[in-house]
């Protein structure tokens, strides 16, 4: 399964910055974590791409055949997996999923079938119509190659970052990328805010990457290592922060987190986890909710089913970010969000000076 996983991750991650640099590769927004009812061509794709073939009742009878299986041999409750499994069997008998001839809608009613009946909503059923690589394998070389150029020519994906008027800092991050090839770089945009008193950072149009990459930038916001909770990871070493990080003076400074409708993914495990640990501030939208699967597993060459493989273990709620998103502490239009995130930022500041003051503090 570690391998498995680590594999999607790379192929996830380059499909992403490749998604990032040509905005037209829908594949990359689905590895990045978009809820598959979200999943839109780009323009390019809409006039090029000829109409998918329609299903037939075998096909369906064969996908719904292969999901069962794949859930019951996979799913870490066993009970539960039979439990979804029949319930999809139920369905195709009752007549269902007769009239469904479209592969996108076919996939979205088997996950919410799943859904239901597990009580899981980290269940996802995947569509392309392309062809999916295979998800039990390692990516090969050259994916990772295309990634680190991808990388490399958007700069990380790593955007504005500054120190704005009243020494608020400011970062814009577009994705989480890998740490392997980013680390670097991240470690700079994050020595650049060190003389801020504040610090924001913009994911409103952050759809994901890396869950390394959250756990590297979070260890700076701490004088201590802190759990940041990840539904596809098991608890070790790699899912705490590595705090205090040398050098950083942000671990005591207030933070702001920018979202948006279209914040997704590992930018939702990063909003979570800080909102969760009360060290940060979300201001914006509700995020996109992004329906984070365990492991995917082929069923075709068209569709997978994404299924936990582990029990997770959340120490902050029942709840996480899956389909419902996170709601924001302060609710504006993501377009307010920054000059709104800018005055509370400022307001704390003038609060902490206040204080300081009126107990003699230097």
């Amino acid at each position: 399964m570690a391998k498995r996983l680590a594999a999607e991750m790379v192929l996830a991650g380059a499909l992403v910055s490749l998604f990032l640099v040509s905005a037209t590769m829908a594949i990359a927004q689905l590895l990045a974590g978009v809820p598959a009812g979200e999943l839109r061509p780009g323009p390019a794709q809409q006039a090029a791409a000829p109409a998918p073939p329609q299903l037939t009742a075998a096909d369906r009878h064969r996908l719904i055949q292969a999901v069962a299986a794949s859930v019951k041999e996979h799913y870490f409750d066993k009970q539960v997996a039979e439990t979804a499994a029949s319930a999809l069997v139920a369905h195709e008998k009752a007549g269902d999923y007769d009239a469904v001839a479209d592969g996108r809608a076919f996939a979205n009613l088997l996950a919410r079938h799943l859904i239901e009946a597990s009580g899981d909503d980290h269940f996802t059923v995947e569509y392309t119509p392309g062809v999916f690589p295979d998800f039990s394998k390692p990516p090969p070389s050259e994916a990772q190659e295309r990634y680190r150029a991808a990388m490399i020519q958007a700069n990380c994906t790593l955007g504005k970052v500054e120190v704005r008027p009243g020494n608020v800092g400011y970062l814009k991050l577009n994705s989480f990328p890998d740490t392997a090839v980013c680390q670097a770089k991240a470690e700079s945009a994050m020595k650049a805010l060190n003389p801020a008193d504040a610090v924001i950072f913009d994911l409103r149009d952050n759809r994901g990457g890396y869950p390394d990459m959250v756990v590297f930038l979070a260890s700076y916001l701490f004088d201590h290592p802190e759990y940041m909770f990840n539904p596809r990871d098991p608890v070790t070493g790699q899912t705490w922060t590595r705090s205090p990080v040398a050098g950083s003076r942000l671990a005591d400074k207030p933070v702001y987190i920018l979202t948006s409708s279209r914040t997704y993914s590992a930018a939702e495990q990063f909003s979570y986890d800080l909102k969760m640990l009360k060290r940060a501030t979300l201001v914006g939208e509700r995020t996109g909710g992004a329906n984070h699967s365990g492991v995917l597993h082929n069923l075709d060459d068209h569709f997978a089913v994404g299924i936990p493989e582990q029990r997770p273990v959340n120490p902050f709620s029942g709840k996480d970010w899956a389909i419902t998103g996170i709601e924001p502490d302060v609710k504006v239009k993501a377009a307010d969000a920054r000059p709104v995130a800018e005055k509370l930022a400022t307001a704390e500041l003038r609060k902490r000076a206040a204080c300081k003051r009126a107990s003699g503090t230097p």
